[in-house]
């Protein structure tokens, strides 16, 4: 629940060869990289970082947000203004995950968000940059798998399920469990030596 990976390889090859999917995002005002996954932080900018245009990756949608790396090295500053582990707030079944409360506890002044829509920014950062990255290859043609913690219940499960449509995921994608795709990866790893192991 702290980071977003998309990972991701051609299924017709023989011997399919895994991705990763490198994430372009802010990590100082004025500063973007590309890096191996998201951290699953969102920070809500001042109107006056927003009009800046200083937290913007080029190439990408404007958000509300910023995810990432920048939200979540500048979460120590700005607790105030950062939405830290918005995967995990789908479980929580004591708030309305549809209600706009984070970031948990802020003042008036800090735009709030839902579980489900932070958990959508997300998605949506991956999705757009999947599109960027491969514009040849659109994701809803694509075999899509999105993984949710095994602590998750039914009612997480949906809300992940509704997030992600709403971010551009295909209506078709497989929820699986990330202790399952562990196991899978295991098996991939060992080839035919699992059985003995």
């Amino acid at each position: 629940t702290t980071h977003c990976v998309v990972a991701y390889t051609e299924l017709s090859s023989q011997r399919p060869q895994v991705e990763l999917l490198r994430i372009t995002q802010v990590t100082a005002p004025q500063q973007t990289e590309s890096l191996a996954g998201l951290a699953s932080f969102l920070y809500v900018p001042t109107s006056e970082e927003q009009t800046s245009g200083g937290l913007v990756v080029p190439g990408l949608p404007d958000y509300p947000t910023v995810n990432g790396a920048y939200a979540r090295s500048h979460s120590a500053e700005a607790p105030e203004r950062t939405i830290a582990a918005a995967k995990s707030w789908l479980c929580h079944s004591g708030v309305d995950r549809h209600a706009p409360l984070l970031p948990w506890e802020s003042g008036p002044e800090v735009t709030k968000f839902s579980p489900v829509v932070a958990c959508k920014l997300l998605l949506r950062q991956l999705v757009d940059t999947w599109q960027a990255t491969f514009p040849d290859a659109p994701l809803a043609e694509q075999a899509v798998t999105l993984t949710v913690p095994a602590s998750f219940d039914m009612a997480a499960r949906e809300l992940t399920r509704e997030a992600a449509l709403a971010a551009g995921l295909p209506a078709n994608f497989i929820l699986l469990e990330e202790p399952q795709a562990a196991v899978y990866h295991w098996l991939e790893q060992m080839g035919d030596n699992w059985r003995r192991s």
